[in-house]
């Protein structure tokens, strides 16, 4: 950082704001192969949240390469930067007391770790949708996985660029095995929502 630009701090916290919402701000990383159904799985999250009115944000990674990120290509430090760029705003957004639903291939942990510093480790929780590659291509719902085997696309996820799963993720969701209402509940209960459902 700049030594001529220091942090500004307003006069009202993250506490307040949370309060305000009667909730506790979080970020929800949804990470996992293209084609695994972290869309999906988002847009259903947060439809059962607002259901129940709490107060949330959904960021999905094609959104915001299409707006805040279309400068960036795909190459690993494009990706990082990518990630960087996605966890500032969702460390924003919980400042500003809501759940952010995210979902971001998000393929390297040390990127995923960054956003995890960034948003704060006490309010990250990540989601591993765990969908093997071989299922990913034959669901392929937006033909990108025949597009990459053409040699159409460079430096795609789980084709020529690596995926590294999380060791440790707060839940996993196997979707060969856990259907979509199954899967929210999962995240719903982790979240302390399950008297919602």
């Amino acid at each position: 950082m700049p030594s001529n630009i220091s942090s500004s701090p307003g006069a009202v916290d993250h506490t307040t704001r949370a309060s305000l919402k009667n909730q506790q701000p979080v970020a929800i990383w949804l990470t996992g192969l293209s084609g695994t159904g972290k869309s999906t799985i988002a847009n259903a999250l947060e439809i059962a949240l607002v259901k129940w009115k709490r107060h949330t944000y959904l960021l999905d990674g094609d959104n915001l390469r299409l707006g805040l990120c279309r400068d960036l290509g795909f190459s690993d430090s494009d990706r990082e930067e990518n990630i960087r760029r996605a966890a500032e705003v969702a460390h924003l957004f919980v400042d500003a007391g809501l759940i952010v639903i995210t979902a971001f291939i998000s393929p390297f942990r040390h990127d995923r770790a960054m956003a995890r510093k960034i948003i704060g480790t006490d309010r990250f929780i990540e989601v591993f949708v765990d969908t093997p590659l071989a299922e990913c291509e034959r669901r392929d719902p937006k033909g990108l996985y025949s597009k990459a085997r053409a040699g159409l696309i460079k430096n795609f996820t789980g084709i020529d660029s690596a995926y590294e799963p999380p060791v440790s993720p707060d839940i996993r969701i196997d979707t060969l095995v856990d259907d979509l209402p199954t899967a929210v509940g999962r995240i719903l209960a982790y979240l302390g929502e399950e008297e919602h459902q």
